[in-house]
């Protein structure tokens, strides 16, 4: 299931059940959003990742629930996340993750990669957020 508005959304069902999502937009190198200008380093980091100033997608949050977890799912959500995209006709996606296991399945699925931003994280420490690139 897909919604639009503002952003989009993307939800996994088993059996009827809710078992997780995704979130992501439409963004470039130089904006979030329209009017949403990016700070300069992640500004800086895009652009060296994608060797150019560059539409792209966003992809912001991977979450699927605890009993779900550690079972393949997430690979198989970046597996259909990047050929649902190409469909699209996007050419680039970009994921920030500082989990463990996104950090994981970007690495085994031949994400370019690059770090270096500084991040609160959930918890609210500070997190070097690893920057991800795919081109589809």
């Amino acid at each position: 299931m897909v919604k639009e508005n503002p952003s989009y959304l993307i939800i996994w069902r088993e059996n009827d059940q809710i078992i997780g999502h995704a979130i992501w937009h439409e963004a470039s190198t130089e904006e979030h959003r329209p009017g949403d200008p990016r700070d300069h380093d992640d500004q800086e980091i895009l652009e060296e990742l994608l060797g150019e100033k560059s539409d792209l997608v966003e992809l912001h949050e991977i979450w699927l629930t605890k009993k779900h977890r550690g079972k393949g799912y997430g690979k198989a959500f970046f597996a259909f996340f990047e050929d649902f995209m190409r469909q699209q006709g996007h050419r680039n996606i970009i994921y920030y993750a500082y989990h463990p296991a996104a950090i994981a399945i970007c690495r085994t699925r031949g994400y370019k990669e690059a770090s270096g931003l500084e991040m609160k994280g959930l918890e609210g420490n500070i997190e070097t957020m690893y920057v991800f690139h795919m081109t589809l």
